[in-house]
């Protein structure tokens, strides 16, 4: 099965640093991560087309990823960045639109979850934001921890119009008990224009020691919430490299979803994302 990767990243740190990199337990990871580097370890876990998200608050690491997607068969789409907050939003989204690499932007993100504000994205002026990203045709990527969900859950209530993507199934604590994260997804499940990630919970365990069957209650709150044609997989490469592999990832996530049917399979490894992100 050709699979789908709908979440990575990749940094020069020539170009800029990574301002998010903080502390020695980041050192693994605090090196230039390239399209070359993931694309055979992506060819030997059967991936076809990715993702590239967003690492920094900057337009113009957009610019550059749309830039790096035009020059690459492997990424189908780009999840950017754009000031939510700012007057002239509508008129930037239309500039990266219009550029001739403008097709694959896909979806916008901010990291919610670094707001000291848990209520940020109820600000009138990022509510107007993301009404700007639906008008554009774009998704918006949630990047949320639990305490930020409540705020999550009304901004989605708010903009029916708009596909919201929880990022990372909203970063749970693995070994922590589900509640109250389980019931806030739960709730976020039920509004039928949000979509989930299967990614980044290798790196919310314990790093050295976690297992599959750590994993799974989560994950399994994850499919039964949304179903599998609003679940996708990521692999939160290089991030994950924190914790495992890159085939570490996709088979830990094909052990999560076993129970699962082919077509369902279909769905979360492709189907949710080429149709969600429109790739």
């Amino acid at each position: 099965m050709s699979k789908v990767d709908a979440h990575h990243h990749v940094w020069d740190l020539t170009v800029r640093e990574q301002s998010w990199m903080v502390g020695p337990e980041l050192d693994p990871i605090r090196r230039n991560f390239s399209l070359e580097d993931l694309a055979p370890l992506a060819v030997a876990a059967d991936v076809s087309a990715t993702v590239l998200v967003q690492t920094v608050g900057l337009v113009e690491e957009t610019v550059e990823f749309l830039e790096l997607a035009a020059g690459n068969d492997l990424v189908a789409g780009v999840v950017g960045w754009v000031d939510l907050t700012a007057d002239d939003i509508g008129d930037v989204l239309d500039g990266l639109l219009a550029r001739p690499d403008g097709s694959y932007l896909k979806a916008i993100r901010h990291q919610v979850h670094d707001e000291p504000d848990v209520d940020w994205l109820l600000r009138p002026d990022v509510q107007r934001g993301l009404a700007a990203v639906a008008s554009a045709g774009l998704a918006y990527d949630l990047l949320t921890k639990t305490p930020h969900l409540p705020a999550a859950i009304q901004t989605a209530r708010n903009l029916p119009e708009l596909t919201f993507v929880v990022d990372h199934i909203s970063k749970p604590v693995i070994g922590e008990p589900l509640s109250p994260w389980a019931s806030h997804l739960r709730e976020l499940a039920s509004l039928p224009n949000v979509t989930c990630k299967l990614s980044g919970m290798v790196t919310e365990a314990p790093w050295t020691t976690w297992k599959p069957s750590d994993l799974q209650p989560y994950a399994d709150v994850v499919l039964d919430s949304f179903g599998p044609d609003r679940v996708m997989f990521g692999s939160d490469w290089p991030v994950c490299l924190l914790a495992a592999t890159y085939a570490e990832v996709a088979e830990t996530a094909q052990t999560l979803t076993a129970a699962l049917t082919p077509t369902d399979q279909e769905a979360v490894f492709a189907g949710t994302a080429t149709r969600t992100y429109n790739l």
